[in-house]
């Protein structure tokens, strides 16, 4: 289940984000993942980042691994529209890269994991 919830004035392409979620968890064999993607404000991302990660800053994507929410494992993925056009960043990129996050990929502990995120993100660009 991919359950994408938009708490901005962003418009939002549900319909194909969806489809590249789909997508990144076929090609990792992981289609049973239940995932909840939510757009959310600059502050609020801002707030959540300084929470878990005790950054003070705004970012583009945050991935939570998953919590037990009414009996269903859920992933939770929240990326802020505002930073990640800032940025000039593609959302599916910046999905892509928090979908990795929530399936284990890393890319801040070694330079050997960082290359194999880098790759698995642009192979399912060019499949986009």
């Amino acid at each position: 289940m991919i359950e994408i919830n938009n708490l901005t004035n962003f418009a939002v392409d549900k319909k194909f984000l969806t489809g590249v979620a789909k997508i990144v968890l076929k090609g990792e064999n992981r289609e049973r993942e239940n995932i909840s993607i939510a757009f959310v404000s600059s502050d609020e991302i801002k707030k959540l980042n300084q929470k878990y990660r005790k950054k003070n800053k705004s970012t583009d994507v945050l991935s939570f691994g998953r919590t037990l929410d009414f009996k269903s494992d859920i992933a939770e993925i929240v990326i802020c529209p505002e930073v990640v056009k800032k940025n000039n960043e593609e959302l599916a990129k910046i999905l892509i890269h928090g979908i990795l996050h929530i399936l284990g990929y890393e890319h801040e502990k070694s330079e050997k994991q960082a290359k194999e995120m880098e790759k698995k993100q642009e192979k399912y660009l060019s499949i986009i």
